[in-house]
């Protein structure tokens, strides 16, 4: 419960708790004209809790207005889909992304009845996108018409025949490299916010939506910062100000440097601010820090997630196993995490006939009982 400066206990308004058969509780922003925000779980006097309640209410959008929809309509059906359970309970970076397309949607087909929605008018709708955002689309179509066939809206799921466009396989944002790394150490100074956000995206491994809410409020008595994860809504643990497990020891420079570039910024609830104080918007960030990479002579094509990346890739090579990176990433399936673990198995083997014996037995008992 939060407090005021009295110690007295102050009700937060607008919050409205939603507990499931499972037992889990749900928290959403729900204030009366406007749209619900999904806050997160657990005890409501957090940090955490209490910053994503004041985002929330500053940036609360007013329901949109304008004409009625007619009933029975696409639009009608997509207007109530995103108001329900199953659209609120997935995480709000997903859900923005999901309400642009379904604007798009709603602007080509919504005034169409939804009852004569058919397969070969998701696939026109599909057939003027590429690859990549195809498959985006298409993946907003089934979320949309599996709710509108659960809810009885249409006795048949018009998606279940729409084929996945074949895409070319991508290992996506480029890691840093050291030299990378020393080239932005060089010419960002630790007393600049270009730096501290290099630091701490470097060391916590995360993405660019969760460096800019990282605080340290999310440091918890045990010296572990623990945030939840805004794309995925999963919780993520990291070592700051305590004793490094054994395979991250050899990257305690890394934490110092970290440690110093915090001590020379401004003190506020969050450690990346604005010129004004301000929190910063991750939508912001991405491109202001793209910009201070280019002005260190990164290499063109090096974003921030690329340090999520690099993280991962030291963490393997350290001797992490697969569960130790995913823990310290948040990544959620062990696919992605193995690649560099692999990677870093080669690198080894590479490394002399002794190396090789050692990793040979490793690779046995390490890996394989990590994919299961």
């Amino acid at each position: 419960m939060r407090r005021d400066l009295k110690g007295n206990a102050v009700k937060l308004k607008h919050v409205k708790t939603i507990t499931k058969a499972s037992g889990t509780r749900l928290h959403y922003l729900a204030v009366p004209g406007h749209k619900m925000v999904r806050l997160p779980d657990g005890p409501k006097d957090t940090p955490e809790f209490l910053m994503a309640y004041a985002a929330a209410m500053a940036s609360k959008k007013p329901v949109q207005g304008g004409p009625k929809h007619s009933p029975g309509s696409i639009a009608e059906a997509l207007s109530v889909y995103q108001q329900c359970p199953a659209f609120l309970d997935l995480a709000q970076a997903t859900r923005e992304q999901r309400r642009r397309q379904i604007d798009k949607i709603a602007k080509t087909w919504g005034a169409a009845k939804l009852a004569d929605l058919r397969e070969t008018h998701i696939e026109a709708d599909l057939a003027k996108l590429s690859g990549h955002p195809a498959n985006s689309r298409l993946k907003v179509w089934r979320g949309f018409c599996a709710w509108a066939k659960a809810t009885r809206r249409i006795s048949t799921d018009p998606t279940s025949g729409v084929d996945k466009r074949a895409t070319k396989k991508s290992d996506g944002h480029t890691p840093w490299t050291a030299a990378d790394i020393e080239k932005f150490r060089q010419h960002w100074p630790l007393d600049t916010p270009q730096r501290l956000a290099m630091e701490l995206l470097y060391w916590f491994g995360c993405r660019a939506s969760d460096v800019v809410r990282l605080g340290p409020g999310m440091v918890d008595r045990e010296g572990w910062l623990t945030f939840r994860q805004k794309k995925t809504g999963g919780e993520v643990s990291v070592p700051f100000n305590r004793a490094l497990p054994a395979f991250a020891r050899g990257m305690k420079t890394d934490l110092d440097m970290l440690k110093e570039a915090i001590a020379a910024a401004p003190k506020h609830m969050t450690w990346l601010v604005t010129l004004y104080g301000a929190a910063r918007s991750h939508k912001a960030f991405s491109s202001w820090f793209a910009e201070a990479a280019a002005a260190a002579g990164v290499q063109d094509g090096k974003s921030a997630h690329g340090l999520r990346k690099a993280r991962a890739e030291s963490l393997a090579e350290a001797g992490a196993t697969t569960h130790q990176i995913a823990a310290w990433t948040g990544h959620e399936t062990l696919s992605e995490v193995q690649r560099y673990a692999k990677a870093a198995d080669r690198r080894r083997v590479l490394s002399g006939p002794d190396e090789e014996q050692e990793l040979e037995t490793g690779l046995e008992t390490g890996l394989e009982t990590a994919i299961k």
